[in-house]
């Protein structure tokens, strides 16, 4: 099975790739090369985050507590950055970070398949979003807050996601509706928590968390989507009682 879902994978990064030479074959270099290094870095990740849930599930349970560790570093930086202004906006971002990270860190000690689901469908709509955002996008969601998010880009990443959670219905088997709702749920949250890390952005005047991570910026810019969408996962459970 996992042998199935890592060629799922590889398969979706081949199309990826495909929609990338596309996407970057008219491009300046500079800018084709900066496409291509977080291709690249994304691939990587997803590498690590994967083989660390299937083959060591406490090691993925580190990676985790890193990840909210080096957020909440880079959402205090900013704001120490900016003087300890918008105060009241960031004790109540705060608060939220702290309910959903609560959440990722439950998520991550659950069973290894099921968070190799929650997984799978967050990487598949954060990469496909980006894809079909730079090839079909044209109408912007929210342009003030996050510039490069599209109408066709989000339908697209969502479809993808939404798609590919009934191909992998084998690590969480359950009844269709259930499945179907959990998989929304994913999606949602990993949108709104693109947008709401994007918004923090904004207020302080940055394009970027940090420079830590090549092509992407710092750890709220890649992980952002992980944190909320593997948040939902622990509230549905909460909410379905098992």
């Amino acid at each position: 099975m996992i042998l199935t879902i890592y060629i799922f994978i590889l398969s979706y990064f081949l199309l990826g790739a495909v929609g990338f030479f596309f996407i970057n074959r008219k491009k300046e270099k500079a800018v084709a090369r900066k496409s291509w290094t977080k291709f690249i870095s994304y691939f990587i990740i997803i590498h690590v985050l994967f083989f660390s849930i299937t083959i060591k599930p406490v090691f993925f349970q580190v990676l985790v507590g890193t990840i909210l560790l080096a957020g909440a570093f880079e959402l205090l930086r900013l704001f120490k950055r900016a003087g300890f202004k918008q105060s009241g906006f960031v004790i109540v971002s705060l608060l939220i970070y702290a309910v959903l990270g609560a959440g990722l860190w439950l998520f991550g000690a659950m069973d290894n398949k099921l968070v190799l689901f929650a997984f799978l469908i967050l990487s598949i709509f954060d990469a496909f979003s980006q894809i079909s955002g730079q090839l079909w996008g044209k109408t912007k969601i929210a342009p003030d807050i996050s510039p490069n998010k599209t109408i066709g880009g989000t339908v697209g990443g969502a479809l993808f996601a939404f798609a590919s959670g009934f191909f992998l219905h084998g690590l969480y088997d359950n009844k269709w509706y259930v499945v179907a709702g959990l998989t929304l749920g994913i999606i949602v949250f990993a949108f709104l928590g693109d947008i709401a890390a994007s918004l923090y952005k904004r207020k302080f005047g940055v394009k970027d968390y940090s420079n830590l991570i090549p092509g992407h910026g710092g750890f709220l810019d890649r992980f952002d989507s992980l944190i909320a969408g593997g948040a939902w996962v622990t509230f549905f459970f909460l909410m379905i009682g098992s």
